[in-house]
């Protein structure tokens, strides 16, 4: 009975504690991108407020425990986004998303080629859809000359970059000259100031 009694003046601080928790879980949201090298979807993202974490990995397929330097056959290099939706939206995500992306490549994007390296975006529910759907239809609408490739897929296991691959993880920051080198080299901000104009500027 004693023990019990001097656990109780602590229960309103652990019942804060498990409070603040549940609001911040319950706060944070994920959505799944892919547009072509993850160093650089994580590095255009990580950017935004309102995103706490982009994770670097695959998905798209079915292979299991798929590698970047080993089998990733039928994946896509994707970014885990988990944000902060009273801060930023999902919507206000897929926005910035076609600004960061070359929508009517059907070979990759940018100077990275094959089916890895191809833009989509995949969507966990009804409301996503809805609105990853909208937001496309806004690209297509803009762009009528041109044929828009990026698709909206169902989402599937998301399989983050692990083990001795890990280096992929934040390659901007651990790296950054090489990182800065390998961008300019493929012409990614080139490319997309001539599609997208100044919303493209970061």
């Amino acid at each position: 009975m004693k023990n019990l009694l001097t656990t109780l003046p602590a229960l309103p601080g652990l019942l804060l504690v498990l409070s603040t928790l549940f609001v911040t879980s319950a706060a944070a949201d994920k959505a799944v991108l892919a547009g072509g090298c993850f160093w650089c979807m994580e590095s255009d993202f990580e950017k935004l407020e309102g995103v706490a974490d982009v994770i670097s990995g695959f998905t798209g397929g079915t292979l299991k425990n798929p590698t970047y330097n080993g089998n990733h056959k039928g994946h896509y290099e994707a970014v885990e986004i988990t944000y902060d939706p009273r801060i930023v939206s999902y919507n206000a995500l897929l926005k910035y998303y076609w600004v960061n992306i070359d929508p009517f490549d059907a070979k990759g994007q940018f100077c990275d080629k094959g089916t890895e390296y191809l833009s989509a975006i995949f969507v966990s529910n009804d409301r996503e859809r809805e609105l990853a759907e909208q937001s496309r239809r806004a690209v297509v609408e803009r762009f009528p000359d041109k044929k828009v490739i990026t698709p909206i897929l169902d989402a599937s296991t998301f399989y983050p970059i692990k083990g001795n691959e890990s280096y992929h993880q934040d390659f901007y920051k651990k790296s950054p000259l090489r990182y800065k080198y390998y961008r300019l080299r493929c012409g990614r901000d080139d490319r997309l100031k001539e599609i997208w104009g100044e919303q493209a500027a970061h």
